[in-house]
């Protein structure tokens, strides 16, 4: 279908949260510069009325439609409009359930959501979230031996959406800030067990998100050291050498996004539980 002004629909269909959806969505969509998907998400599609509404929806504005759907009823019904209007529409996980039970030559259960059950895995990330929230910006630094992960850097360089984005995964992880002129915590200079990673950025960097910042606040950044050159400058080389003498891993996240910074801790994390002997 022809793009309208750099924009398309994009209908995203699922029986469950559709979390599955709109990442495979917007990695293949962000391939695109040159246009915008408008999403439509539909979560939790599990009946011929609530398709209905969908399928009126597709039709006002037609698109790409992707879905994960497992009734087969609700699947043929919404490729059979799709066919009718002439909207292009693919199942996600139709193809790799394939795959799977070729090779394992047993049909999948059909479980929608299956992903999402309270078993431990499910109860593990809960209590990874709730130790971080905790122990996010050095707060209940005597607790930092519990944790998985402790991430230390100056202000703005994305320790507490970074340290939430690892408890989702089932790290327990901490974060701390590292100030010029104030002592670093003795509880963390003393860790062992958990990995201590060091997030750094360039001083250009740090002064525009700081300057964001307190622009989003209504306050005044002039004559301010949090963004003047020359202080950041020196917080940024007082890390780096407080980084250095510990021998933390050091993380330049200037140009990353949360998920890149989050997956290379995680590889350090996996590098490091592998290379661990056993207690």
């Amino acid at each position: 279908m022809p793009t309208s002004n750099n924009y398309f629909h994009l209908h995203l269909v699922s029986d469950s949260t559709g979390e599955t959806l709109i990442t495979v969505a917007r990695a293949v969509a962000a391939q695109y510069a040159n246009v915008t998907p408008v999403e439509h998400v539909y979560p939790l599609v599990r009946s011929q009325k609530q398709l209905d509404r969908v399928l009126d929806e597709i039709e006002e504005a037609p698109g790409i439609v992707l879905f994960t759907l497992l009734e087969k009823d609700l699947v043929s019904r919404l490729e059979d409009k799709c066919k009718g209007i002439n909207v292009p529409s693919l199942s996600i996980i139709g193809p790799v359930m394939q795959l799977f039970e070729a090779y394992l030559g047993a049909a999948t259960t059909g479980r929608v959501g299956a992903q999402h059950v309270l078993n431990a895995e499910y109860f593990k990330r809960i209590d990874a979230l709730n130790y971080t929230m905790i122990h996010d910006d050095g707060q209940h630094v005597e607790g930092l031996d519990d944790a998985d992960v402790v991430l230390v850097g100056v202000s703005r360089t994305s320790k507490t959406p970074t340290s939430i984005y690892l408890a989702n995964r089932g790290i327990r992880t901490a974060n701390v800030p590292l100030v010029p002129g104030i002592p670093v915590p003795a509880q963390l200079e003393t860790l062992t067990r958990p990995l201590v990673v060091s997030l750094h950025a360039t001083p250009e960097r740090l002064i525009q998100v700081r300057q964001n910042r307190l622009l989003s606040m209504g306050a005044d950044s002039s004559g301010d050291t949090y963004t003047d050159r020359q202080s950041v400058a020196e917080e940024v080389a007082f890390a780096r050498k407080l980084s250095a003498k510990h021998e933390w891993p050091l993380l330049d996240v200037t140009r990353r996004s949360i998920e890149e910074t989050a997956a290379a801790i995680m590889k350090l994390y996996s590098d490091r539980q592998r290379n661990r002997p056993l207690e």
